[in-house]
């Protein structure tokens, strides 16, 4: 089977289901790719296309039929790696999420290595609190089901979270695996995680998890996102191999 074709740098429409040629509706988890989510608020560039353009002006993309770190399966995988190398580009992106985070009245601001610590810095930053991270600590090999990544605050770091109020932060959150890692640890040593927040928001299920835990969650671009249980998933049932975006990192 040839490779997947790349995707252009920025899509004619934001809508990234439309930039795969896909459905967004097809196969989905039953509210996975509902614009809006339940739990945001609508700021910036929010839920328009632009927002989600001026993201993938920055970032690399192919199609094809992914394992994501959480466990779901998807057709879109982007290349984080290029998003901070150009600082002037992407901070007015970090600056208008720190504004849509400064009603929470944070303390600090935590993301999980890498692409999420480095946001975290910017919008820290910008909101004048601490800068706190977390890393991520690979699943044993034979660990199955969703979301086995756990991720860890340095010991450095985790006596001055308790009794405080964060925000936690990722570049991009779809189904949230690295944010519910970073919201579980941070519990764990007595902070309050008060808000979330992500460059760009694909899909409904991380928000979802987030409105369950009553932590309103902000984004400069929203986006549809097909994203599907591995034994749901339309690509395994139409053969199309699968490649295990996380291996590398595990």
């Amino acid at each position: 089977m040839p490779a997947p074709p790349s995707l252009p740098a920025a899509p004619v429409r934001g809508d990234v289901a439309a930039a795969l040629g896909t459905d967004a509706s097809a196969g989905a988890n039953p509210g996975s790719c509902t614009r809006r989510a339940r739990s945001t608020t609508n700021r910036g560039n929010g839920l328009n296309g632009a927002g989600t353009a001026a993201f993938l002006e920055l970032v690399a993309g192919r199609r094809g039929h992914f394992r994501l770190e959480s466990g779901h399966h998807g057709g879109l995988w982007l290349d984080l790696d290029p998003l901070f190398v150009h600082t002037p580009r992407v901070a007015p992106l970090a600056t208008a999420l720190a504004d849509a985070l400064r009603q929470y009245g944070a303390d600090a601001v935590c993301g999980p290595m890498l692409g999420g610590a480095f946001l975290a810095q910017l919008v820290a930053q910008a909101l004048g609190v601490d800068f706190h991270f977390t890393e991520r600590v690979a699943p044993p090999p034979d660990a199955g089901g969703l979301f086995r990544v756990r991720y860890r605050l340095p010991p450095a770091l985790a006596s001055r979270v308790r009794g405080k109020r964060l925000a936690i932060v990722d570049d991009v959150m779809s189904a949230g695996s690295a944010l519910r890692g970073t919201h579980a640890e941070l519990q764990a040593h007595g902070g309050v995680v008060v808000a979330a927040g992500a460059l760009l928001v694909l899909g409904q299920t991380g928000a979802d998890f987030f409105a369950v835990q009553g932590i309103p969650v902000e984004a400069f671009a929203r986006d549809d996102y097909p994203l599907w249980l591995p034994d749901a998933c339309p690509l395994c049932a139409a053969g199309v191999p699968l490649e295990d975006v996380t291996a590398a990192a595990e």
